[in-house]
C-alpha cells in the first residue's frame, strides 16, 4: 500500500515538472518572438541590426523545437491530452515558414506572420 502512495506521488510530481517545464519553455518561445520584433526594427535602423536579427531567428527556432520537447515530456509521464504537442508542433511549422520568408525576403506575410505567432504565443502562455 505504501509503494502504490509513493508511486503515485512521484508521477504527481513528474506532471508538475514537466508542466513547468512546458510553461518555461512557452514563456522563452514568446519572449525570442517579441525580441525578433524589436531586431527587426533595428534592422531598419542600424548596421548590426541584420545580425541580432539573424541570431534571433536561430534563437527563435530554438525555442519553438524546446516548446514541443517540452509539450511530449508533459504528457508522456501522465498520459493525459496531446493538445499541447499538437501546439508546439503548429508553432514549429510556422516557425519553418517564417524562417524561409525571412531568407526569401517577403516582408508582405514574415511581418504579418510574426505578429501572428507572438499573439499565439502570448496565448498559449496565457492558457498555460
Amino acid at each position: 500500500m505504501a509503494t502504490q502512495v509513493t508511486a503515485t506521488a512521484t508521477a504527481t510530481a513528474d506532471v508538475q515538472r514537466g508542466s513547468s517545464f512546458l510553461r518555461v519553455a512557452i514563456a522563452l518561445q514568446t519572449l525570442t518572438i517579441f525580441l525578433q520584433a524589436v531586431s527587426a526594427g533595428l534592422l531598419l535602423t542600424s548596421s548590426y541590426g541584420e545580425t541580432l536579427h539573424s541570431a534571433g531567428a536561430r534563437v527563435m527556432y530554438g525555442a519553438s523545437m524546446l516548446y514541443l520537447l517540452a509539450a511530449v515530456l508533459a504528457w508522456k509521464p501522465g498520459g493525459g491530452c496531446a493538445r499541447p504537442i499538437w501546439h508546439a508542433s503548429g508553432f514549429l511549422v510556422l516557425a519553418s515558414v517564417q524562417v524561409v520568408l525571412g531568407i526569401a525576403h517577403v516582408p508582405s506575410v514574415h511581418l504579418p506572420l510574426g505578429v501572428l505567432m507572438f499573439g499565439l504565443s502570448v496565448l498559449a502562455l496565457v492558457r498555460r
